[in-house]
């Protein structure tokens, strides 16, 4: 049991997940940038792919 404050550790742990997810998506962009830097032939072509696929997306 956690006691009577139950509510304030769960907004606590809320919020520490809401950061743990942000530095997750930076840290995932910056791998995105790096593995582009790297290999920038992939990368075109994937942005290529991506292009297509949303231009043949059915709204």
């Amino acid at each position: 049991m956690t006691g009577p404050s139950g509510a304030d550790e769960t907004d606590e742990t809320d919020a520490e997940r809401r950061r743990r997810r942000a530095r997750f998506l930076r840290e995932l962009a910056e791998a995105r940038e790096l593995r582009d830097r790297v290999q920038p032939r992939r990368a075109k072509a994937a942005r290529l792919r991506h292009a297509m696929r949303m231009r043949t997306f059915r709204w």
